[in-house]
């Protein structure tokens, strides 16, 4: 396992204390139960693939344990967070042991423990413009794991990306469900599909992300967006959404780096396990369609009704 703390330009990459093959581990045994669905040479390309996961909080901190055991051999993650109590109901690095810690440094033990011989190149910072091209240096694909709010730094990570030929992932727990997207480098932009940009309010933002990840919405019957709070970041998630978000990003991955086709965007998908619906289908327009723009209106009436000010 090697390790390398990017934030401190003096630290040099570092082993585990506790070799592998002290307890017979070998990559080729550890992940043998993927072949039927991995051939060897396909095993071999997922090792050799690089991941940036920026966020390893509700959902990042998933991703990248479910990414590990399907054995892909690096990683670039960030995270300048700590864990918190509050952390504990949907975080998969949160225990009382972690509390106080940095949840990049925790999550890269973490992975270490599942694959010691990964390569996690680890930022305990957020991810901005005097970083991210470092962040995003040899990547194959990047799984957007930001905070929902941070709609700058998003816009950063995906225009990067493009400019780098990199496919991007998102997948958002919505209630009990996951909703996901996958961007092409050479197909339609995150922008084009939100329909985003630098003028929007805080309202019109959230609106945008929110319409255009769930077109259909399955969640809303039975949540409530009283708890949602732009000015914290808090609001409505659950750990069985982040399982599910980590389970088709994972699939995704493998679709994307084996070229198995991959259906991107304007195409959407969402699978809500609350009330047993699967729902694809494609904004050949984004959110610049005259429905979603309704659809936005009425979100964002509802969000001021609540007093949300972003």
């Amino acid at each position: 396992m090697l390790v390398q703390d990017m934030t401190s330009p003096e630290s040099k990459p570092y082993r585990s204390d506790d070799p592998a093959d002290a307890h017979g581990w070998t990559y080729d045994e550890a992940f043998s139960r993927n072949l039927g669905l991995i051939g060897p040479a396909e095993q071999q390309r997922l090792r050799d693939a690089r991941i940036a996961i920026p966020g390893m909080g509700g959902v990042g901190g998933v991703h990248l344990e479910t990414l590990a055991r399907l054995g892909i051999g690096q990683f670039s993650i960030a995270d300048g967070d700590t864990f918190e109590t509050a952390n504990f109901n949907r975080q998969a690095g949160a225990t009382i042991a972690t509390i106080g810690q940095s949840k990049a440094t925790v999550m890269a033990r973490r992975a270490e423990s599942i694959n010691p011989d990964a390569s996690i190149r680890v930022w305990n910072e957020p991810i901005d413009s005097g970083n991210v091209a470092d962040f995003l240096e040899g990547v194959d694909v990047l799984v957007d794991s930001v905070d929902f709010w941070a709609f700058e730094t998003r816009r950063l990570l995906y225009r990067e990306a493009r400019n780098r030929n990199i496919w991007v992932i998102t997948a958002g727990p919505l209630g009990f469900s996951t909703a996901w997207i996958v961007f092409d480098p050479k197909g339609m932009t995150f922008e084009g599909y939100f329909d985003l940009n630098e003028v929007l309010s805080p309202v019109e933002e959230f609106a945008a992300f929110y319409v255009g990840l769930t077109p259909q919405m399955t969640q809303r019957p039975y949540i409530d967006l009283s708890y949602v709070d732009g000015s914290s970041g808090r609001g409505p998630s659950a750990s069985p959404a982040c399982f599910l978000c980590a389970g088709v990003v994972g699939v995704e991955v493998v679709k994307i780096l084996l070229n198995r086709g991959v259906q991107a965007a304007p195409v959407y998908s969402q699978f809500d396990a609350y009330r047993g619906l699967l729902k694809r289908g494609k904004l050949r327009w984004g959110n610049r369609g005259p429905l979603q723009r309704f659809k936005r209106r009425l979100v964002e009436g509802q969000m001021m009704k609540l007093g949300y000010k972003g």
